[in-house]
């Protein structure tokens, strides 16, 4: 069977960071007729299940850039790849040089995820706390209260351009961490990063579900650096026209926006839809 694999934020949703009623009937369509098709994005578990329910996603879904895969008929996860408290403590040291609140992203035994972290310095990470409490699924806690049991599967943060360079560099010479960043959609001068083991891939694990699945080709879908691991060991990987300039130069081809249903268009005329 052929696997179709979609990024989200940028990729398969909308501006509003939602499935449009195009992409939805086209996914319900795909369900249809037998076509296999399933998740990879670096949002968390709770973070993303709310937006994909009822939209057919049956295969097991990558999360946090491939630290964790979920799998929604056996309701089980499969776990590894996480931030050993020497990384984590390097990035903690890193982010307090650069006058930065990080965000300590776990998971429990229990597969219960939670966000810890000190206290927040700028009205920016105010705003992104307010984000994370408002995921009822994934309390919100001061650092102290991270238990010593707990994974840490990703640290991120938000700030100033320089600051969150400072941060990126900082821990380039650590070769088993990767980070990613990119402009805060509400102000260019702002930055995200996100950072995590470097052995957590989206491009392992859909290397490892292709296997699990029998797949027999790969087709992927993705607008930012996260997405290339993937695009190396897909058969055919598409960029949306949003997507970054190195996105689009290791793709087989470019195809329409995220917000014009791009990924949806194309796979309506990819089959006949």
């Amino acid at each position: 069977m052929e696997l179709f694999v979609f990024d989200l934020d940028g990729t398969l949703l909308d501006n509003s960071s939602r499935i449009s009623v195009f992409t939805r009937d086209t996914l319900r369509e795909l369900e249809r007729n037998g076509i296999a098709y399933t998740v990879a994005t670096g949002r968390n578990l709770h973070a993303a299940k709310d937006i994909i329910a009822d939209h057919g996603f049956g295969l097991p879904h990558v999360y946090t850039n491939g630290v964790l895969v979920w799998d929604p008929r056996l309701e089980s996860i499969s776990l590894g790849n996480f931030l050993t408290i020497v990384e984590a403590r390097h990035i903690l040291a890193a982010a307090d040089q650069a006058d930065l609140t990080p965000f300590v992203h776990t998971i429990n035994k229990q597969h219960q995820h939670a966000i810890f972290h000190p206290p927040v310095r700028h009205s920016v990470e105010e705003r992104l706390l307010g984000v994370f409490a408002a995921r009822s699924e994934t309390p919100v806690k001061p650092l102290q209260a991270m238990p010593n049991d707990v994974q840490i599967t990703n640290i991120n943060m938000i700030g100033q351009n320089e600051s969150v360079d400072f941060v990126n560099d900082s821990i380039s010479n650590e070769p088993l961490l990767v980070a990613y960043s990119g402009p805060a959609m509400e102000d260019q001068s702002l930055k995200w990063i996100d950072i995590h083991h470097s052995e957590a891939s989206k491009g392992a694990a859909i290397a490892a579900l292709r296997e699990q699945l029998g797949a027999s080709r790969v087709i992927c879908f993705g607008d930012s650096d996260n997405d290339l691991s993937m695009f190396a060991i897909a058969d055919e990987s598409y960029a949306t026209s949003n997507a970054k300039d190195p996105v689009k130069a290791a793709a087989t081809a470019v195809i329409g926006h995220h917000h014009e249903d791009g990924v949806a268009r194309f796979l309506r005329q990819r089959f006949g839809l």
